[in-house]
């Protein structure tokens, strides 16, 4: 359901430093791919009330939910190049491709890349009855049974269903892949045995594997997580190039000047610096990130290949 939300109220924080241009001259729409209530809404409406104190011009966040988030990412990429539509996009923007071969854009050509302003990992999960305590008996286990593990997920397509047929080919494995219609059903089902394992996102798994309901055997990323420092990486127990987790980004149309990319990255950097917006985003259990625009670009395309490989070599066909 679309749903548009004016902020007009600052933060608790001193205000950003008020642009030295004549731009915005209005106001300026984010549109935000997904349900209100995410990790990407959070952001965008946190980055959004910063960003009406350093513009003094509205900041509307509109969530554009559906296809995958194709249809709200469809609106941005057909709008005029002048930074005042934006895009708050997420991993799914470079996953889509490789599911939805007939998009209508291209997630890397038809956009200009701002800022990657957070992230949160993925964590390889178990249910305790699982005969492994460690990522290297859970891969031995696998091995002695090829697909006699399950591994539950949101869906066919979905993120945790890629990180699993990642994990899967990195460490020369067979895993039995169960969809659900959602992330909280494949949590359901991880708690209660109805399948033995699965990657969680972090902001899950935590609370699972602090009350012990689950045990956590790794974080997929290249380093460890602040919230479980005492679970190991994949890459350092081997598996490098198992990384799986949720980026969140600020996006534009193809065609943004350059100068109002600049301008963008730069207003929206010292946003993310102010002490209560970096507290907002760290307590909605993401990481700040800083990665401007030539980096997040060639992140876009990097990215892409990445997963389409993924799916290739998986033979995942979405429903």
């Amino acid at each position: 359901m679309r749903r548009r939300a004016l902020l007009l109220a600052g933060l608790a924080a001193p205000a950003v430093a008020r642009a030295q241009t004549t731009w915005p001259d209005r106001a300026v729409r984010i549109v935000v791919p997904y349900a209100p209530g995410g990790p990407s809404d959070i952001l965008a409406r946190t980055l959004g009330a910063a960003l009406f104190e350093a513009w003094r011009q509205p900041v509307v966040i509109e969530n554009r939910p559906g296809a995958g988030s194709a249809i709200g990412t469809e609106v941005v990429a057909r709008a005029a190049p002048d930074g005042h539509t934006l895009l708050l996009g997420a991993t799914a923007h470079v996953m889509n491709p490789a599911l939805m071969p007939r998009l209508p854009f291209d997630p890397v050509r038809d956009f200009t890349a701002i800022i990657n302003a957070a992230f949160h990992p993925m964590v390889l999960v178990e249910h305790p009855a699982v005969p492994a305590r460690d990522v290297a008996e859970f891969v031995a286990l696998a091995r002695a049974t090829p697909g006699g593990l399950t591994m539950g997920s949101a869906g066919v397509g979905n993120a945790s269903h890629l990180a699993t047929a990642l994990f899967a080919g990195v460490a020369g494995i067979e895993l039995t892949h169960v969809p659900f219609t959602g992330a909280a059903p494949a949590q359901a089902a991880i708690l209660a045995g109805q399948v033995q394992a699965g990657f969680l996102n972090s902001t899950v798994a935590v609370p699972q594997i602090r009350g012990g309901a689950l045990r956590g055997l790794a974080v997929a990323d290249a380093k460890r997580w602040r919230e479980l420092p005492e679970l190991p990486t994949l890459a350092e127990l081997g598996f490098a190039g198992a990384e799986a987790g949720s980026w969140y980004g600020i996006l534009g149309p193809a065609g943004l000047p350059q100068a109002r990319v600049l301008q963008l990255h730069r207003d929206m950097l010292a946003a993310l610096r102010l002490p209560a917006v970096r507290a907002r985003i760290i307590a909605a259990g993401l990481d700040p990130l800083e990665t401007g625009p030539e980096e997040f670009q060639a992140q876009l395309g990097a990215e892409v290949a990445k997963w389409t490989r993924v799916v290739r070599e998986a033979g995942i066909r979405p429903d």
